[in-house]
């Protein structure tokens, strides 16, 4: 249930991130998330794409740092609290969240939320045993 995310490192300079979006376009991967954060010498864009192996192998060939992380994809209500309700199971079980992001599907009326948390299993445990949809990667990268 857990979902293979691909974390581009970039130099923080003029035309990285364009061109790390013409090379995957230009080989049909299509980005399905994506969030980007930077420091003053380099951004970490992390992204879940329909297809890993491409991506991988396109962005390695050009010189690009690429690794795969184990993250997880979590239905949310899009509604207010929706969100807290989901972390207080995580907070009753002491697990943390390394960092997260959203994105809303647009054939639910929930949102989607990607989260790297400090164990992945047990929160896939926790959230599944209050009933929390985990959405498969498979899933996700069709999306």
């Amino acid at each position: 249930m857990k979902v293979e995310q691909l974390s581009i490192f970039l130099e923080n300079k003029f035309g990285r991130l364009s061109e790390v979006a013409r090379l995957l376009g230009s080989a049909g991967v299509n980005i399905r998330t994506l969030t980007i954060s930077d420091s003053s010498d380099f951004g970490i864009l992390r992204c879940i794409v329909n297809d890993n192996e491409k991506a991988v192998r396109i962005l390695k060939e050009n010189g690009i740092t690429v690794s795969k992380t184990e993250v997880v994809a979590v239905e949310v209500p899009d509604k207010p609290g929706g969100l807290a309700q989901v972390l207080s199971f995580l907070e009753q079980e002491k697990i943390n969240v390394e960092y997260m992001y959203a994105f809303l599907e647009h054939r639910s009326d929930d949102a989607i939320i990607i989260f790297r948390f400090d164990d992945n299993d047990s929160a896939i445990r926790v959230l599944s045993e209050h009933g929390v949809k985990i959405i498969s990667g498979k899933k996700v990268y069709e999306m």
